[in-house]
């Protein structure tokens, strides 16, 4: 037993706390029990660092008498928050309702309906979700007279998103003679105006609102200074500008935040994470502490050496070295694939074979750089009959369907809400065409007042066709009637009678094929989400609000979280962003090419590549006990076929870690000799794929593919005269060279 662990158990006060301690390896110990103090965890991955956080909470109530109320700790899921707060629930055996676990944006939602008015904002402002921000933001460059071709929405978000993480207002920004950089200044300025009247707040203002709310405000930024003795941050490589300045504001001069992270797991660049806040900590907490957890309780021998030895070609890394106590395991196989097509039947393949073997289909992932290689293990898994899902698609709250009775409700509890107004205003259709829907914004822009109100001044203007006017005011009348009736009543009869007052049922019940009933259900699926929502386990400290609030709120936090639902048993197919945080018996790592991973844009940008390399270290940790990696000699992607290099990752795996593999033969060799070269597929006939041949008419050509057998048997040839064709062997008279 360690010393660390002995010196705790000295200091516990009761068996529960000595078994808590039993339970850890001697680092954990130390990261939980250290003095109150600045603490950065390094922990690898698979290292338990969710074992550490919530263990430090334990032990910061039961051995330093730490109130529950004053402990703060940050995730970056709702997921991870929920089973932050169960997992202490049944370590402490008490309700942990009253805690403050949640998300970035989960804990500075709570701050703001708190303290609304000392934030500028109304008290029934509502959370817009990215696809309702995007919604304005079209509407924004039409009112601008700006051509979305040329000002494309998605990016102009991206751009009002990465101002906001980084705590720049449009005030802050300076054009100068820049006309580009003057109309997107313009865009962000006028998408500030917007949501500001309309009482509007995106993902982004819920960070950069509560981190000027602490800033501006003395006396709510003392009174939490006082109120939080703990702050504990799970991800800390993971965080933006805005957030980390948010966490020193609360923690300034308290010597009392307690971070979990790990600097070769930080992937997020492109969304403003900040790796150098991991190392910014040092300086801005100079009574700091740093602890290292380095045992990997996931992973085999093999898969842990050959992640050190990726990652240890990064330079400025704070260090570590992954180990465990379990055996080397099966070396990593590394296939060579003749193109794309071979390489998913190489990964269905061993599929079927771990299938047969009495493998789980949950128990696989397959790992992707980009979501357009997932096409072909699809196609591959729906011809061999594997059930697979695609991590990462629409959440409940994000389907269309669901969008638009929330929108409905939206509208019921603030009228003002122009993101709700435009989805809604002709959907299900009633007639109101686009030119009514551009006089209405036409107003709004001159008057300065919401689509509402400048729907209503339209209507007293008398200036519309009386079908317009009628339609018009049939909508309007339509959202009052709702009001009237859903007053006094249970929330869930509320969104019940929305769905079917509205016409939403109907509408969205006719659409094509099975997709009208999917989404019929899922309707009725929201009526029984409010049924089951519970008010006292959501949004704690938003008591001032109504149910209807509460629940639009919760809603709308659900749809932004990063995390994909529970899996179903079945393979899971996702790009390696997606994978962080998970685990699987058996990952296949596709498409090592240089161009595809790393990316094209990152081999000649040093910062970027060393993020790739991140990225590839965290797809080998998702590999508990085997890792099959695999690249392709030739690949069509995005319209185009290229040859590519192998990927320079795979020259800085040991070779003592990898066994190349080959099909249809029982040879296999070290993947130092040819590091990066295998022979081909062998074709069913007479050929094999990659072999060079000549045909009469056609001149020089490679086997790219073949399929059937006998006289159907035909290839796939790419010439170098022609391009690429298909030939019936039968009749093709080839000759081999």
């Amino acid at each position: 037993m360690g010393s660390e662990i002995e010196v705790a158990i000295n200091a516990a006060k009761n068996e529960a706390v000595t078994a808590l301690i039993r339970s850890l390896n001697d680092a954990q110990c130390q990261a939980v029990t250290t003095p109150s103090q600045s603490v950065l965890v390094l922990a690898g991955a698979g290292s338990g660092k969710t074992r550490v956080l919530v263990h430090r909470i334990a032990w910061q109530i039961q051995v330093m008498d730490i109130s529950m109320q004053s402990i703060l700790a940050v995730t970056f899921t709702n997921k991870a928050a929920k089973e932050m707060r169960g997992r202490i629930e049944d370590l402490l055996n008490v309700s942990a309702r009253s805690m403050w676990i949640g998300t970035f944006h989960g804990l500075a939602h709570r701050l703001l309906r708190s303290h609304a008015k000392q934030a500028k904002l109304p008290e029934t402002f509502q959370v817009m979700d990215s696809a309702d921000q995007l919604r304005l933001i079209k509407r924004l460059l039409g009112s601008l007279n700006l051509d979305e071709d040329k000002w494309p929405p998605k990016q102009i978000q991206w751009y009002i998103n990465a101002q906001k993480d980084e705590g720049i207002r449009a005030r802050h920004c300076v054009a100068g003679y820049d006309l580009y950089q003057q109309n997107l200044l313009k865009v962000y300025q006028s998408y500030e105006d917007l949501c500001e009247r309309s009482g509007l707040v995106d993902f982004g203002e819920l960070l950069l609102r509560a981190h000027e709310l602490l800033r501006d405000n003395p006396d709510v930024l003392a009174f939490y200074q006082q109120r939080f003795r703990q702050v504990l941050v799970d991800e800390f490589q993971d965080i933006n500008t805005v957030q980390y300045a948010w966490l020193r504001l609360l923690t300034q001069g308290q010597d009392n935040i307690f971070v979990v992270g790990d600097d070769d797991q930080s992937i997020y660049g492109w969304r403003g994470a900040k790796v150098e806040n991991i190392y910014n900590f040092q300086k801005h907490y100079p009574d700091h502490q740093v602890i290292k957890l380095e045992q990997n309780y996931r992973s085999t021998g093999f898969i842990l050496k050959a992640a050190n030895a990726v990652v240890a070609n990064n330079d400025g890394r704070m260090g570590k070295a992954l180990w465990t106590d379990s055996a080397n395991g099966d070396p990593i196989a590394l296939y060579a694939a003749f193109n794309e097509q071979d390489e998913a039947y190489f990964v269905v393949e061993r599929i079927k074979a771990w299938i047969n073997e009495g493998g789980k289909c949950n128990d696989v992932a397959i790992l992707y750089r980009s979501n357009a290689q997932s096409r072909q293990f699809e196609e591959r898994l729906m011809t061999t009959a594997i059930p697979y899902r695609v991590y990462g698609g629409l959440r409940f709250f994000e389907r269309a369907e669901i969008k638009n009775a929330l929108a409905y409700l939206r509208m019921m509890a603030n009228r003002h809400d122009d993101a709700s107004f435009e989805r809604i205003i002709n959907t299900p259709t009633r007639g109101i065409g686009m030119k009514t829907v551009d006089d209405i914004r036409a107003i709004a822009r001159d008057q300065g007042i919401s689509l509402w109100s400048a729907m209503l001044l339209l209507l007293d203007q008398g200036r519309l066709t009386a079908r317009a006017g009628n339609a018009l005011a049939g909508f309007a009348q339509l959202i009052k009637n709702l009001d009237q009736l859903v007053q006094g009543i249970e929330l869930y009869e509320k969104v019940q009678l929305v769905v079917e007052k509205t016409g939403l049922l109907d509408f969205h019940g006719k659409e094509k094929a099975d997709k009208g009933d999917e989404k019929v259900e899922n309707l009725q699926e929201l009526v029984n989400a409010a049924r089951l929502f519970d008010f006292n386990s959501n949004l704690e400290g938003m008591e001032n609000l109504g149910e209807l609030d509460m629940f639009l709120a919760y809603a709308s936090l659900e749809a932004g979280d990063m995390q994909a639902d529970d899996f179903e048993d079945c393979v899971q197919l996702m790009t390696l962003h997606s994978a962080k945080g998970l685990e699987f018996k058996l990952v296949f790592l596709v498409g090592l090419e240089e161009g595809v991973f790393p990316s094209q844009q990152s081999v000649d940008d040093i910062g970027r590549l060393e993020e790739e390399r991140r990225l590839c270290y965290v797809g080998i940790t998702r590999a508990m006990q085997h890792l099959s990696i695999s690249y392709a000699e030739s690949r069509r992607l995005y319209g185009r076929e290229s040859y590519p290099r192998p990927s320079r990752f795979l020259r800085e795996i040991p070779a003592e870690c990898i066994q190349e593999v080959r099909l249809r033969a029982e040879v296999s060799r070290p993947v130092s000799s040819v590091k990066v070269n295998t022979a081909p597929l062998q074709a069913q006939g007479q050929y094999r794929l990659g072999q060079r041949v000549s045909h009469v008419k056609f001149g020089e050509g490679v086997i790219l593919q073949t399929e059937g057998a006998g006289e159907q048997e035909r290839v796939q040839i790419n010439f170098k005269q022609v391009g690429i064709k298909w030939l019936m062997l039968a009749y093709a008279k080839l000759d081999v060279l």
